[in-house]
């Protein structure tokens, strides 16, 4: 067999952590057929496609995935032999995590709280919807995704999901809002409410339970973000239905107070990772003992 060339492997491993060709021209100056005659090189050495085009986005194949999980471990080990001989110490680990852009900051905080003060490692954050961030895992571009609502699993698609906190959800809002000895069906009744949109899980409980006690509530609100949620509840817009997590620091200091926690609907958050050969260690760390 003839010697591995490593420069093949390099740009391969370049164009699978970017997820687009012309990207990875752009930033390494060179052209696009420069890039592709190297990588097809690293395909007929191998004897297996490492991407498969589908419109103008390259996805990896089996075996790509498997070529990038050995081209990460070969790259990070040159990174810290490095920073051995130079005396630079334990070189920084990345870990890259996507969180749904709707989701509570706190919560993310919370999770990300025992790498926060880590010298050894850089945290990569990325939100965005759902299905771009599964897509994004799923090319290996993420380590894991934070995430409200649990993605299906097949074989093509092996997503491992992580339960690692069931919230409760209760009625907050301002203390001008609530109204002394008003219970909580009264508060609905002549309270208006900011609710998350039709397709959560909140939302669909809430509707649920309020139909089956036959109150009507006025809305003021919908929205698909718990951030604006908690800006809207303490501007007095109205009593807001979410998880105290996403209120906590409001909470606090009594600038919102919680009324009641609401029979039966919560939110259970997650964190989405995908079957690998060689797992981020930092994630590994990050959900031990996590999940519920």
């Amino acid at each position: 067999m003839s010697e591995f060339n490593y420069h093949h492997l390099r740009y391969f491993w370049a164009v699978a952590h970017d997820g687009n060709l012309t990207r990875t021209a752009e930033r390494l100056n060179l052209s696009q057929s420069a890039i592709s005659v190297q990588i097809k090189q690293l395909e007929a050495h191998l004897g297996h496609d490492l991407f498969e085009r589908r419109g103008r986005q390259l996805f990896l194949t089996e075996a790509g995935r498997i070529a990038l999980d050995h081209a990460d471990a070969i790259f990070a080990t040159g990174r810290e032999l490095l920073g051995t001989l130079q005396d630079r110490g334990r070189s920084r680990q990345a870990i890259r995590i996507g969180a749904l852009a709707t989701l509570s900051r706190n919560f993310q905080m919370e999770f990300l709280r025992p790498i926060l003060q880590r010298p050894d490692v850089e945290i990569i954050l990325r939100s965005g919807t759902s299905a771009d961030l599964l897509q994004a895992l799923e090319a290996l571009n993420l380590d894991v995704v934070l995430i409200n609502q649990a993605p299906s699993r097949d074989a093509v698609t092996p997503f491992v999901s992580h339960r690692l906190s069931e919230q409760p959800v209760s009625l907050v809002g301002t203390p001008e809002r609530l109204n002394a000895g008003l219970s909580l069906t009264e508060l609905l009744t002549t309270q208006p409410v900011i609710l998350p949109t039709a397709d959560t899980g909140i939302r669909i409980g809430f509707d649920a339970w309020t139909d089956r006690l036959g109150i009507r509530p006025q809305i003021a609100a919908e929205v698909d973000d718990m951030a604006m949620m908690r800006l809207l509840a303490r501007e007095g817009v109205g009593l807001a239905v979410l998880p105290p997590i996403v209120v906590q620091d409001e909470l606090t200091s009594g600038r919102l107070r919680e009324v009641e926690q609401l029979p039966g609907i919560g939110e259970t958050f997650f964190a989405v990772t995908i079957t690998r050969r060689f797992p981020n260690p930092i994630l590994m760390e990050l959900l031990e003992g996590r999940a519920i």
